[in-house]
């Protein structure tokens, strides 16, 4: 397998990408779904907001180095990589910040209408936000199966609220036709696009989704905690009044005035003040996807994980899989169902192969082709093989769970 490895990668037409991202000497990086690798980039560019604009442009850089626009001008880089057009997207805050504001914002639009329907087992962030808004009477929380969703909805429904790609298995909804079955009831849709963002193509217009949100510190790359994105469908623009009011998204917000009138455009979901260090980390890496370019990012993690189910058949490595088996099913990962899936989960990351867990009994990989090869699919696979074989994960010091899992 190495050596056919070895040919795939030499025929790889992104190969030459993975030296513009710092991967560690010795590490095979399968956790690009939780955090995405450090592009090369930028520490330069930190050091260059650091030093140069806050240290010597002080205050006078809002303007000359144009921070005040960061949020915007980053919103239409991600725009295209998500099926959208420049003004309906802008890059702030945490994603459960931006669901929380625009599950209010569609709720608000839909008069009579309360529910907001999911699916369990959706990512918790999603559904904890409409809980709070159920906890103020402002929401009801309905959840149906997946197979069952669009049966699920009906006339009570406000908001169709859903993850595009699953992040536990990977597994993709129809966009489209879940949109227009929701439509068709009155509803409006939220995606969460946390797991597709820079991975797989979206298009959202396309599609005539009303809201999506994504964050910026998996497949973007943009750092630890990277600022979120939100999108509005521009024909939502002027009736989509999100509930944070703060003075960045004030449509004059240096006027000073007593009273808020919110911004016309996009600009609206903004909140607070623009995090500079966090937003200039997260061009660095848009601009990098952007030049990649999310269809061939796509097509290579398609045949990594394929290749890695391959390389694990191989080695006879036989787990639950519980990611589809269709590659254009699946999103850029693929998960196992182990009952002792976080002691294995270590003892690969003692080997230097970081995938990750999710409660109760998943193992995940993640496959960020922008920095991944062949050859390190390879080596998992032989590693993975080894750890299950040799029983070295039921060591103790595999079984104690950290903080973060």
């Amino acid at each position: 397998m190495l050596e056919r490895a070895r040919i795939l990668d030499a025929g790889d037409p992104l190969k030459d990408y993975r030296e513009r991202f710092s991967v560690p000497e010795g590490v095979i990086y399968l956790d690009g779904n939780s955090l995405g690798c450090l592009p090369k980039a930028t520490p330069g560019r930190l050091e260059q907001v650091v030093r140069e604009e806050w240290g010597e442009g002080l205050i006078r850089s809002w303007n000359a180095a144009g921070w005040i626009e960061l949020p915007t001008r980053i919103g239409a880089k991600i725009a295209p990589l998500i099926g959208a057009q420049p003004d309906e997207v802008i890059a702030c805050d945490s994603t459960s910040v931006n669901l929380f504001k625009l599950i209010s914002a569609a709720l608000a639009m839909r008069p009579g209408r309360k529910v907001v329907l999911s699916e369990p087992g959706n990512f918790p962030t999603d559904l904890y936000m409409v809980d709070g808004l159920e906890k103020q009477g402002l929401a009801t929380r309905r959840l149906a199966p997946r197979e069952r969703i669009a049966e699920a909805l009906d006339e009570d429904v406000a908001l169709l609220m859903l993850t595009h790609v699953h992040y536990k298995s990977g597994a993709i909804f129809d966009m489209a036709a879940l949109t227009k079955a929701a439509h068709e009831k009155g509803a409006l849709v939220l995606w969460d696009l946390s797991h597709s963002g820079g991975a797989l193509p979206v298009d959202l217009d396309a599609c005539e989704a009303d809201f999506a949100v994504g964050c910026g510190y998996k497949y973007l790359n943009g750092g630890p905690g990277a600022p979120a994105y939100a999108f509005v469908a521009e024909r939502h623009l002027a009736a989509a009044q999100q509930p944070l009011t703060g003075w960045m998204g004030h449509a004059a917000p240096f006027a000073f005035s007593d009273d808020y009138a919110p911004a016309p455009g996009i600009e609206q979901v903004l909140c607070g003040t623009p995090p500079i260090l966090g937003l200039a980390a997260l061009e660095v890496g848009v601009d990098l996807v952007a030049e990649i370019g999310v269809e061939r990012l796509y097509a290579k993690s398609q045949a990594l994980s394929e290749f890695f189910r391959q390389c694990l058949s191989e080695r006879g490595v036989d787990l639950d899989l519980v990611s589809p088996t269709e590659p254009d099913q699946c999103g850029s990962q693929l998960s196992f169902r182990h009952p002792d899936a976080y002691a294995i989960c270590q003892a690969l990351i003692a080997r230097g192969v970081i995938g990750d867990f999710r409660d109760p009994d998943i193992l995940r990989f993640g496959f960020a082709p922008a920095y991944l090869r062949f050859e390190d699919m390879a080596e998992a696979a032989r590693h993975f093989a080894e750890v299950l074989e040799s029983g070295e994960w039921q060591r103790d010091e595999f079984r104690e769970r950290a903080a973060v899992t």
